[in-house]
């Protein structure tokens, strides 16, 4: 595999951003993408370097994309960027026109950890024709509310008590379902993706995580949720990347079911 380092004008965020992209050199093209995203206090490299991402997904025949998604919880903010169509439009077009890349469901998921667990969720259930799945490490799994309460009770945890930068990404109304994934999951029509969501046992997260995958379960919306032991940390991360890495390819087709 090959990792590139792009920094390329965005439209929409009206700026030059960057972006991480792990190309792989056995297989053939057209190969399928998986978007990684980062967490709230993170950037498009952290990936590469906080965990062995390179080296995973150096095992399968797919392309890894990592944006910066800045503080923007990867949804149209009230007040600043519209980082949903970015990373669900514009992004993909890039990589498309830019990588030979598959341009069809079966060959684009999405993932991330944290503030991308949410963004994740909220970009795949939004989208669920432009996905065949969805994984999630320790996501905020609910909308701005979710993110509220988890400054206001860990203020040194991902980033300052700042409950005026969550009203300018939420608006002043956080539960607004255009940001809620299970709202917008129930909303969906056709297929949704395959989803993959877990949370370690220690995570300040975790009540977050069994509220919504209940939720997920009441509304009959096929899922996999799966708790292990660990924090809100890079060691959890690095370990649970690999088998989300493997749920994507199976879902890609490029490894058995």
């Amino acid at each position: 595999m090959s990792l590139h380092t792009i920094h390329w004008a965005s439209r929409i965020l009206g700026k030059q951003t960057t972006l991480r992209v792990i190309y792989p050199e056995t297989g053939t093209p057209p190969f399928p993408v998986l978007y990684l995203l980062h967490g709230l206090s993170d950037d498009s490299s952290s990936w590469c370097r906080n965990s062995r991402i390179e080296n995973y997904a150096g095992a399968f025949p797919m392309i890894v994309a990592m944006p910066d998604g800045y503080r923007g919880f990867y949804t149209d903010n009230e007040e600043g960027p519209a980082y949903a169509r970015h990373i669900a439009g514009e992004l993909p077009a890039f990589i498309e026109r830019t990588f030979h890349a598959r341009t069809d469901r079966t060959g684009r998921a999405i993932g991330g950890l944290s503030m991308g667990g949410y963004g994740a969720m909220r970009l795949g259930l939004a989208h669920p024709d432009r996905y065949c799945s969805i994984h999630s490490h320790s996501g905020a799994l609910d909308s701005g509310s979710t993110v509220l309460r988890m400054w206001q009770e860990n203020p040194d945890r991902e980033g300052p008590n700042r409950p005026e930068e969550i009203a300018r990404i939420f608006g002043n109304h956080p539960t607004d379902p255009s940001h809620d994934p299970l709202e917008l999951a129930k909303k969906a029509t056709g297929n949704l993706p395959a989803m993959l969501i877990d949370c370690g046992t220690e995570d300040f997260l975790l009540q977050a995580n069994r509220d919504f995958t209940s939720a997920l379960q009441q509304a009959k919306i096929p899922h996999t949720y799966v708790e292990h032991p660990g924090g809100h940390d890079w060691t959890y991360w690095d370990t649970h990347i690999q088998e989300a890495l493997r749920f994507h390819a199976r879902n890609f087709g490029i490894i058995p079911a």
